[in-house]
């Protein structure tokens, strides 16, 4: 086990426990104000828990207790902090500030300076060793930033929105640079966007008021989400509902027939993608369907489709169908599915 964490901060409403194993990447979720850079600042040491204990790699981060309180300083925990901006020292190089780690844990001069130039050429970036931060574009800068974090050798990275600062047509490269250092590295990435997850993160942590709504591997966080911020992240519409004598019955009338094996339990749910619902004047009678009548709360431009929300589900249209349906809020629709097309499970 690399890291064991539970802590709790009172004046912060924040009491989260979860562990990762050696060479994992943990993605952090969560809407505003969730707890992701309390967790954040807990690890690094910028913030002292309530009470808690962690340990890292056998190495005690913090134990706190009525009558106990062990705080490992930042600089002896074995953890690196990369930061929405790159933060990089102005007075120095990329080359030298690359070097700082090693040479804070007392590598020579010509050591630390080798150490930093192999992670320089890790990132893509030898040619930018002389330069100083303000002759660095932003995604040349996070570059620089990601080799001064792992130049320390940390046993544990944290990343706080490490790409969140940069350009659209910079992004997608630097994501494949993290793919790529961060294999077989324990590593926690705090993002709000879901692709980070997709591609960074063997496992998934859902934070919602300082609390851990929902974890797991990231596939299975991502195809059977349990909480509505889940289902958001997976592109899902997730309606509760219970299984009933014909079906499955969800709480805005949607009634789905189940096969045989379907779990029974006190709070079931029924997941179905936008794409699959479809929108219309009149309930279908093919075979195989289920229809709700709907009234239509809200509608959204998506690239070559229209997302109407309506009766707690989500449905993907065309434009050509908002015109022929009049579509539009406090339009009355029917939505329907096939039940091929949805998954009922436990949440």
């Amino acid at each position: 086990m690399s890291l064991t964490f539970a802590a709790t901060v009172a004046d912060r409403g924040f009491d989260v426990a979860f562990e990762l194993e050696a060479g994992e990447t943990l993605a952090v979720l969560g809407p505003n104000g969730a707890g992701k850079s309390t967790l954040l600042g807990l690890l690094a040491g910028l913030l002292a828990p309530t009470a808690g204990r962690a340990e890292l790699n056998g190495r005690l981060l913090f134990d706190v207790a009525e009558g106990r309180r062990v705080l490992t300083e930042p600089r002896h925990r074995g953890v690196a902090l990369l930061a929405q901006e790159a933060l990089l020292f102005p007075h120095l190089t990329a080359l030298d500030n690359v070097a700082f780690g090693p040479r804070s844990r007392g590598e020579r001069r010509r050591a630390s300076r080798s150490t930093a130039r192999r992670w320089l050429e890790r990132v893509g970036v030898t040619d930018l060793a002389a330069r100083r931060p303000a002759e660095l574009s932003g995604g040349q800068a996070q570059r620089v930033a990601v080799a001064r974090a792992l130049a320390a050798d940390p046993f544990l990275l944290l990343l706080d929105e490490p790409l969140a600062a940069l350009d659209v047509t910079v992004a997608p490269a630097l994501r494949v640079l993290l793919r790529d250092v961060l294999a077989h590295r324990s590593a926690i990435i705090v993002t709000h966007d879901p692709l980070d997850a997709f591609l960074l993160a063997d496992r998934v942590l859902i934070l919602e008021s300082g609390r851990v709504v929902e974890a797991g591997r990231t596939r299975d966080v991502l195809t059977r989400p349990v909480t509505a911020f889940g289902a958001r992240l997976a592109g899902l519409n997730l309606v509760a509902g219970e299984v009933t004598a014909t079906g499955f019955r969800a709480g805005n009338g949607l009634e789905v027939p189940v096969g045989e094996g379907t779990p029974e339990g006190p709070r079931l749910a029924l997941a179905v993608r936008p794409a699959r619902v479809a929108v219309a004047r009149a309930p279908g009678e093919e075979p195989g369907w289920s229809w709700i009548r709907a009234v239509v709360d809200d509608a959204e431009h998506r690239g070559d489709t229209v997302r109407v929300h309506a009766a707690g589900l989500s449905a993907d249209v065309t434009p050509a169908d908002v015109v022929e349906l009049g579509i539009e809020p406090g339009a009355e629709v029917f939505l329907g599915l096939r039940h091929h097309d949805a998954v009922v499970y436990p949440v």
